[in-house]
């Protein structure tokens, strides 16, 4: 069972920018997922990497965040750019091991804040 630990979030202002890391225990030969989850709200998947290097985005993100992933230091990253104060949630990564829709692993999460 792959292991994930999240990092780099934080508080910023919007417009501003945060890259977020998602560090796993084995090589990433999988689905992953990016995933929020604000205080009320359902948690919603806002970035996918498919196995063959495919990136799926929801609308409210695309054209401002880019999921990426380096093989050689089992990561895979989410880039925030221009952050609204929507952003503002507790984000996950996820690991869907099948690709087959189920996301079975996750990480603890990592808080992000964005302030006018």
């Amino acid at each position: 069972q792959v292991q994930l630990v999240e990092s780099g979030g934080g508080s910023v202002e919007a417009g501003g920018s945060l890259r977020l890391s998602c560090a796993a225990s084995t090589y990433l030969d999988y689905c992953m997922g990016w995933f929020r989850q604000a205080p009320g709200k359902e948690r919603e998947r806002v970035a996918a990497f498919k196995r063959d290097g495919r990136t799926l985005y929801t609308d409210s993100v695309k054209e401002r965040f880019t999921t990426s992933k380096d093989n050689a230091k089992n990561t895979l990253y989410l880039q925030m750019n221009n952050m609204k104060l929507e952003d503002t949630a507790m984000y996950y990564c996820a690991a869907d091991t099948y690709c087959s829709g189920d996301y079975s692993n996750w990480g603890q999460g990592t808080q992000v804040t964005v302030s006018s």
